[in-house]
């Protein structure tokens, strides 16, 4: 069987696959995202109304339930990526994984790539699904044209920088639990107090360069332009490139240089 991977890291990428698949948690969060965006996008494209060329989003009333089923899929991303790293800590296997794997630079790439490449696939799944929806029961009520494919492209590189940031936030603290609380409550509660107080003292412009904001803006092909806290959709898809580079590049450190 061929394989476009160097034969050295196949071993450490097929472990890292198995072990997401192998524990019956990650199959049930990897087909969260699914379910999620079938019932949202059902809902909202059977109960919104025509396109409306002013109204927000921008792809129309009936295409928000893609939008949930995006966020659900990045929620799963950075679960993913938080288990497949400090899982490892949390179930006292790290050592045993890096006796198995003493080259800790192909084990981070392992971990991230293949972290990155399920996030990927669930996304995927997700979008069409969400596609799939809006074609049966919004007919009418959304224009599938360039920008819907913009925001689903950006969505399956927003959910590949998740995995990674999630990966690589586990590997810092090296533990699951504060890891998902750093992230939901970054996420759900700082980061917007964050908008909130620097839109406050007209400094929207720090906002945008926040990870939730880099992601909101990166997925909505420009709904909230005239928001000060969101940068255009091509820069904040870089910011959050950036930050995925920058936690990545932290977590890959602290395994490279910390004991077990």
């Amino acid at each position: 069987m061929t394989t476009v991977l160097p034969a050295d890291l196949v071993p450490g990428f097929d472990a890292e696959a198995r072990k997401v698949v192998a524990v019956s948690q990650n199959r049930l969060l990897l087909g969260a995202p699914a379910a999620v965006a079938v019932v949202a996008t059902l809902i909202t494209a059977v109960m919104s109304g025509p396109v409306d060329p002013d109204g927000q989003p921008v792809t129309g009333a009936a295409s928000i339930g893609v939008y949930l089923g995006m966020l659900a899929v990045f929620v799963t991303a950075a679960l993913l990526g938080i288990v497949a790293t400090g899982g490892e800590y949390r179930r006292e296997t790290m050592a045993l994984t890096v006796l198995f794997s003493p080259d800790r630079d192909r084990l981070v790439t392992a971990k991230y790539a293949v972290t990155a490449a399920f996030a990927l696939g669930v996304a995927l799944i997700a979008e069409l699904l969400s596609l799939l929806m809006l074609f049966a029961a919004g007919r009418g009520k959304f224009e599938f044209g360039w920008t819907l494919l913009e925001v689903l492209g950006a969505g399956l590189l927003v959910a590949m920088c998740w995995a990674v940031l999630g990966a690589g936030i586990g590997l810092l603290l090296r533990t699951v639990s504060s890891a998902v609380w750093l992230v939901l409550g970054w996420a759900l509660v700082l980061e917007p107090l964050v908008w909130l107080v620097a839109k406050g003292f007209g400094m929207g412009g720090f906002a945008a360069i926040l990870p939730v904001s880099a992601t909101v803006a990166g997925v909505s092909a420009g709904s909230f332009d005239e928001a000060e806290v969101f940068a255009p959709t091509p820069a904040a898809l870089v910011v959050l490139l950036l930050w995925t580079a920058a936690v990545g590049a932290a977590g890959w450190w602290d395994l490279r240089t910390r004991d077990l």
